[in-house]
């Protein structure tokens, strides 16, 4: 129950709300632009994080067009080059 807690706290999101995210990837559809957009959409919400529409147009080019390997580094350099 220490690590749920940690996570919550660290992330500010319930863990519910996290496994509630995690069930419903279960069926996103990753060639679908729009899908990927609302997945997107979802997770900014939930974090309370702003996603520029640049952050948002990598995410889905990357996912959609799979024109990158998406590995923990291609994550971390998107983030870490968030405008």
């Amino acid at each position: 129950m220490d690590m749920f807690n940690g996570i919550e706290k660290k992330t500010g999101v319930k863990f519910e709300d996290i496994l509630k995210l995690t069930d419903s990837v279960k069926g996103v559809n990753f060639q679908d632009e729009q899908s990927v957009r609302q997945l997107i959409d979802k997770v900014a919400k939930l974090a309370n994080k702003p996603v520029s529409p640049e952050m948002s147009n990598s995410i889905v080019d990357m996912l959609v067009n799979k024109k990158q390997k998406i590995d923990e580094k291609t994550i971390s350099q998107l983030l870490n080059n968030k405008k």
